[in-house]
């Protein structure tokens, strides 16, 4: 029995901190929501700001909840315009990490970290893993069918018990295997 993952394409966006929010909005300012997110509890903001390096600037729209520290997340691609050199990381993990700033519509501020390409990676719950035989850190392979099928490798499986089964992927990967939509893959 093939072991389906379900796939989704995530955009650059922006994970942020209370105090960065407030720094860019004002004070006591409160993420809107546009819609949720497949993760339970996540949710795509109406708020966007701009990633920006020295001349060049790339629009991104704030993830909620806020977290306790800031992350940006952006492709290789992103990373190439902006004439940065950004390290793929799992997320949350933002040691050696560079900076960026960060404007709003009328304030800016200067991350000191955080600016990642994420890794390619599966959410599951608990039960999902067990049933996929899967566990938390582990690393997997994932087909792709169609016209520009292709294998994912290095796959990092990140298992909680409040995750729901997805594997999220940029939009350089995406493109790279054809997908511009939701789809399966496939264990191998």
């Amino acid at each position: 029995m093939a072991k389906i993952i379900p796939i989704e394409v995530s955009a650059r966006h922006i994970h942020i901190s209370q105090k960065d929010l407030e720094d860019l909005f004002g004070k006591n300012y409160k993420l809107k929501k546009l819609r949720d997110l497949t993760q339970p509890g996540e949710f795509a903001s109406t708020d966007k700001i701009y990633i920006k390096n020295k001349k060049k600037e790339l629009s991104a729209r704030i993830v909620g909840p806020v977290r306790k520290n800031t992350q940006v997340e952006i492709s290789l691609t992103d990373a190439i315009f902006l004439g940065l050199n950004v390290p793929v990381k799992k997320s949350g993990n933002l040691k050696g990490t560079p900076g960026v700033f960060l404007r709003s519509k009328n304030k800016q501020i200067k991350l000191k970290k955080g600016l990642i390409i994420p890794m390619r990676h599966i959410h599951c719950n608990l039960k999902q893993a067990k049933r996929l035989g899967l566990r938390d850190n582990q690393f997997v392979s994932v087909l792709v069918k169609g016209e520009r099928g292709l294998i994912f490798n290095r796959v990092k499986i990140r298992a909680k018990k409040n995750y729901e089964l997805a594997m999220h992927i940029d939009t350089d990967e995406a493109n790279a295997a054809g997908i511009n939509k939701k789809i399966n893959g496939y264990l191998v």
